[in-house]
């Protein structure tokens, strides 16, 4: 995918999904539109936060 097309996508993704307004989305830094994009699609169910998970959340203090 080129960068016009995915400057396209996420010119479509602010305006239309998060009813940004255009300026908005241009003067805003690309990491902080991302991170909103993120809580975005995280409020509607399409993606899950990101969780660090260490070997005592997977195996638990009791085993062993």
């Amino acid at each position: 995918m080129s960068d016009a097309e995915t400057f396209t996508r996420l010119y479509y993704y602010a305006t239309v999904q998060m009813h940004m307004v255009v300026d908005d989305f241009w003067l805003m830094p690309i990491g902080l539109f991302l991170d909103l994009f993120a809580c975005h699609k995280q409020w509607h169910g399409l993606e899950r936060p990101h969780r660090e998970l260490t070997i005592d959340d997977i195996i638990g203090e009791d085993w062993g």
